[in-house]
């Protein structure tokens, strides 16, 4: 179990990191301004009023309500995890969706119609943040500690058999 002020601290860490970042790219590329870095990989500014690959531009507002009720939920979870993995995962997910939270609250467009800021760019895949990042991490932490805790349970009742 991960105790309430770690929990604080890694969410606003990587909240405030999610936010530095954005605010760093809508600074250095709102001019349209591109900053290719190898291979394919580029930081190109980008705003997403929707939800994910930007599908459904008008539903900013729904999604934005929907994240806050997830992001409660999901740090309830990561306070009752079984392993580290699974609770850092759900934590990870949290924060990602409180950093797109942020956006959808205090940028452009009013409350809870701000547009979400994405600048990593492979130009072979949909635009991101680093909010997005911690997203997919989480998602996959939280995978492979259910696989762990999964395994775990099987061993346990094999030798209790």
């Amino acid at each position: 179990m991960i105790q309430p002020q770690r929990l604080a601290a890694v969410l606003g860490c990587l909240v405030a990191f999610d936010q530095l970042t954005k605010a760093w790219a809508v600074s250095s590329l709102s001019d349209g301004h591109v900053v290719h870095l190898f291979w394919t990989l580029q930081f190109n500014l980008g705003y997403n009023s929707g939800i994910a690959f930007s599908q459904g531009k008008s539903m900013g507002p729904v999604v934005g309500v929907l994240a806050c009720i997830a992001v409660v939920f999901l740090l309830r979870s990561a306070r009752a995890a079984h392993t580290k993995l699974s609770a850092y995962g759900l934590l990870f997910i949290a924060s990602g969706a409180s950093g797109n939270v942020v956006d959808r609250i205090f940028r452009h467009g009013g409350f809870m119609r701000g547009s979400v800021v994405d600048f990593i760019d492979f130009q072979w895949f949909p635009i991101f943040n680093v909010a997005d990042s911690c997203i997919t991490l989480g998602a996959i932490a939280l995978l492979l500690g259910l696989f762990f805790e999964s395994r775990n349970q099987e061993e346990v009742v094999q030798h209790e058999s």
